[in-house]
This record gives C-alpha cells, structure tokens and sequence, in this order.
C-alpha cells in the first residue's frame, strides 16, 4: 500500500464564537493548497480512496484533494484523535490519502514508520504537507519515501 498522510491546510485560528471542529480553511491557506496539489498532479499521485477528519478544516481539505481521487472519499473521525488499531482496521485501498491534523498524524507516522506514536514529535509536518509511505499500514511496518512541506510541492507545480 501507498499511504499519503495529509496535513490540513492553513485555517483560521480558533475563537470563542469558533469552536475548533467547525474551522475553516483561510482564502490564503485554500489557495496555497491548490497550487500544492499542481504538484502532486506534476508527481502523478492518484488515491483509491481518500479517508479524512470530520473538522471542518480537513473536510475542505478533502475536497481540495478530489481531482486526485479515483474512488471514495469517507469521513473517518478516527482521524481527529490518536491513533490506534481501529483506525487502521478502517483502512483499505492501495493507493490511500488520510486527511488530519497534528499532533495525530505525527504520531500516526511514528507509530507506522518507528513502531512509537511517542515520537511524533521528531516530524515537522507542515499545514498542508505529505508524508508518503509504502508497505503493511500497521505498527512499525511501514517505509517513510518522503516528507513534503508544501512549499516543495507548490515549486514542483510550478513547473
């Protein structure tokens, strides 16, 4: 399997009148995001299925994604806390986005790559970046090819 972790994109902050489940992405933080998504077109990433949060910030997210995706796109709400191995036992797919937000996905990467959510902390997983990893989507099976900010996948597109 393929697995693309995806950071939402830049949303606006949380406020008392905002609660942070219903977050938006920022104009900016949308627009960033498109031209990132030029790149992973310019890479030639596809997804079979793309699983996000619930949260506002990576629904739209999500739907940013959609012109890569051949096949379903799911509401996980996993996907907004720790992870653990009922979150995996939802994935399936070859070729699979996961859409959340930090520090869970950190820890989802260290958790899959190192075999220790603890050490999420080691990744610098930007607003909007990707990491993509190939094997067995379980504890410590998992092979880390790339950790893109999005910053390098909008110069990509940008070609």
């Amino acid at each position: 399997m393929q697995l693309f972790l995806v950071r939402h994109a830049i949303a606006a902050p949380s406020t008392p009148d905002r609660p942070d489940a219903t977050r938006a992405l920022t104009s900016a933080g949308r627009d960033k995001f498109i031209q990132a998504i030029r790149g992973a077109k310019t890479l030639g990433w596809r997804f079979d299925h793309l699983y996000h949060s619930p949260l506002t910030r990576a629904v739209q997210t999500a739907e940013l994604l959609a012109p890569l995706l051949d096949g379903p796109m799911t509401a996980l709400p996993d996907l907004a806390r720790a992870p653990d191995e009922e979150m995996l036992a939802h994935i399936e797919g070859s070729n699979v986005a996961l859409v959340g937000h930090e520090p869970h996905l950190g820890a989802l990467l260290a958790w899959l790559v190192l075999g220790d959510p603890g050490l999420g902390e080691r990744f610098c997983f930007k607003k909007g970046g990707v990491a993509l990893l190939a094997g067995e989507p379980r504890p410590g099976a998992m092979m880390l090819h790339g950790l893109l900010a999005p910053k390098v996948l909008r110069r990509i597109g940008a070609r």
